[in-house]
């Protein structure tokens, strides 16, 4: 499996987590998307970074070949499935109610 296999596996896992397992329906929201536009720029930024600077390198074997601000297309599709995953993953469990209530000892001295 090369790097664009595993991007484009990884886009298709996290897309099928929000609709079928987590139930979110995230890609629905317009929040989804309002927020994923305010990361994808950092998204493009870092990957510029990281890539024009040689700090990481892919072998040209490994990607289609589109480079987007210097980094691999996939890139994008890492980072989408990374954002949609965490969100994804954030609702579902506090839905759940595994939120951590951050005051400590919050019943005890009453």
């Amino acid at each position: 499996m090369n790097y664009s296999d595993i991007a484009i596996t990884a886009f298709a896992i996290a897309v099928m987590a929000d609709l079928f397992l987590f139930k979110n329906s995230l890609l629905t929201r317009p929040a989804f998307w309002t927020s994923y536009a305010i990361i994808l720029p950092f998204q493009l930024l870092t990957n510029w970074w990281l890539t024009s600077k040689n700090i990481v390198m892919y072998s040209p074997d490994a990607i289609v070949g589109l480079r987007i601000f210097s980094a691999p297309a996939e890139d994008l599709l890492f980072g989408f499935a990374l954002v949609l995953s965490v969100m994804g993953m954030w609702e579902f469990w506090g839905r759940r109610g595994m939120q951590r209530d951050p005051r400590p000892n919050k019943d005890k001295g009453k």
